[in-house]
């Protein structure tokens, strides 16, 4: 490690302009950043933390619901509305790193840093979500960018996600058996905006939706119908885990998994 400001600010108006002032960094669950810091990958002079800005909770809003940015993976995991109605959510949220990382790991951390391996994003991609800041509103599809990259500014803070309850969805996850990140993850939801199929943990440039996929589910939604779907290893990643072909072959045995889970 080494020196830097810490500040622990108790509102949100506080927070962004920590962040604003000084080259900060925020501080949510910590298990992407602390990582990085201790590695002096990233060395700011000031970290902001945001763990007293009242940013926790989950609520059904309408039809749907909405959830605090600070809400930990386990908080998410065992909401009894979320188990009901966004099942895919929930068993995402409990296949996420070990009991430790799932107590102190959040969901607006994960969708700002958008590692291209994470789970959340394709959830939030899938089910049609929007992410609220400090200042707007932004749909999912605008939100990722590609890799680590989001339309966040340098000093928006996310305040919460909102998410529409689905007729139906499911997460599937082919985990590296180490650090249990999603080699390839498929999460696939029916609901108000139709059928959606986003992919995690296989792109070049992060969460993708599966477009072709989506195309066939929406006319019948069953595996059998995504069977003969072949997705092109063209714009996925190979590395020491697995080839691009080799995520090509897992995008479709998990998203012939998840949608026979979800129908």
């Amino acid at each position: 490690m080494y020196d830097f400001a810490f500040e622990k600010p108790s509102s949100v108006a506080d927070a962004v302009k920590a962040l604003g002032e000084t080259d900060a960094k925020a501080l949510a669950g910590g298990q992407t950043f602390i990582p990085v810091l201790k590695q002096r990958l990233n060395k700011p002079s000031t970290i902001v933390d945001l763990h007293k800005l009242g940013l926790e909770g989950i609520r059904a809003e309408g039809n749907g619901v909405v959830i605090g940015a600070m809400s930990t993976h386990y908080a998410i995991m065992s909401d009894a509305t979320i188990k009901q109605r966004i099942k895919g959510l929930a068993e995402q949220a409990s296949w996420i790193g070990d009991t430790q990382v799932r107590h102190r790991g959040t969901i607006g951390g994960s969708l700002a840093n958008n590692d291209p391996a994470a789970c959340y994003p394709s959830a939030v991609l899938a089910l049609g979500g929007t992410i609220k800041t400090d200042r707007r509103e932004i749909k999912a599809d605008d939100f990722f960018q590609g890799m680590f990259t989001t339309a966040l500014e340098p000093n928006e803070i996310i305040v919460s996600v909102s998410l529409p309850f689905p007729e139906k969805s499911a997460y599937e996850k082919f985990r590296n058996p180490a650090s249990r990140y999603a080699m390839v993850g498929v999460f696939v939801a029916k609901g108000p905006a139709g059928v959606r199929v986003a992919v995690t943990g296989a792109g070049q440039n992060g969460v993708f939706r599966h477009t072709a996929m989506e195309d066939a589910l929406s006319k019948t939604f069953s595996a059998d119908a995504i069977a003969g779907i072949v997705t092109p290893p063209d714009d996925l990643n190979t590395d020491i885990h697995a080839s691009a072909e080799y995520r090509a072959h897992l995008i479709g045995v998990m998203a012939r998994r998840a949608v026979a889970k979800a129908a």
